[in-house]
């Protein structure tokens, strides 16, 4: 006689069972939680900018670098900085901290109307390389594209800022318009110092990401005008030495032992 009773216990507390799963996260539920959006450690380039359902095309340059925490970028003019939190599907920007620079004509106008729609709560929506975010009410947006990382051999790298231990600058006024270097794989290294045409070959160790300018560089013996003298010489200086690289997908970054060192972007040209 126990045997019943103690089957007829058993059968509810299954079906309770069964009930409570259906809400988990196998059956989108309300315990389901949604992964967060894979935006952090992806170059981002800014497509376009909606406020107030009016919508803007970006200008050249303008992108946006997310971390974990934090992100920075450049709204096509100035650089921009702001703390940030990956909620699923949404992301909550705190208000930008931004660069004084003057931004006259259309990428003063698509800068002014970037930081009021890149801020607060953000719903982001994935297809493709493509990502939306967009405000709670949908009339303010802003489109973005994924670029992939680029690789240190055989990009053409523009030189456009120095670095000293833990601070960046950019180039000094006139000296840096010709200023790039392409690294081949067969480990030679051309390119331009600032003034004068330059050739030597480089010895990469991609595990403990260092490059080494291995015998003196052959150049050119231009003479170019004061800023570009001196920058060429503070960069030949640099390469005389291993070097460490840090690549941040359209960012390269070379330092000496010292922390003096350079940035560069990739170029087409």
């Amino acid at each position: 006689m126990p045997k019943p009773r103690a089957l007829a216990v058993l059968v509810p507390l299954l079906l309770l069972t069964a009930c409570g799963t259906e809400g988990g996260a196998g059956s989108g539920g309300a315990d389901t939680v949604s992964p967060d959006l894979p935006v952090a450690g992806t170059y981002w380039t800014v497509d376009a900018v909606t406020v107030d359902g009016v919508r803007s095309v970006a200008p050249g340059g303008a992108r946006v670098d997310f971390k974990e925490d934090d992100l920075g970028g450049n709204s096509g003019c100035n650089t921009f900085g702001a703390a940030l939190a990956i909620r699923g599907d949404t992301l909550v920007v705190s208000p930008a901290e931004v660069t004084g620079m003057a931004c006259s004509g259309d990428r003063g106008r698509f800068e002014t109307e970037f930081l009021k729609a890149f801020t607060g709560s953000l719903k982001g929506t994935m297809k493709g390389d493509g990502l939306r975010l967009a405000s709670a009410d949908g009339r303010n947006s802003v489109e973005l594209t994924a670029e992939p990382a680029v690789p240190l051999l055989g990009t053409t790298w523009k030189i456009d800022g120095l670095v000293s231990k833990d601070t960046a600058s950019s180039l000094p006024a006139g000296s840096g318009a010709k200023a790039r270097f392409t690294v081949g794989a067969d480990g030679r290294v051309t390119g331009n110092l600032g003034c004068n045409n330059f050739s030597a070959h480089a010895r990469v160790d991609e595990k403990a990401r260092t490059l080494t300018v291995e015998g003196p560089a052959a150049t050119t013996r231009m003479i170019c005008t004061p800023p570009q003298m001196t920058l060429e010489t503070r960069l030949y200086e640099l390469l005389d030495g291993p070097l460490t690289y840090r690549l941040n997908h359209r960012t390269l970054t070379l330092t000496d032992a010292s922390g003096e060192g350079l940035t560069a972007t990739p170029t087409t040209r």
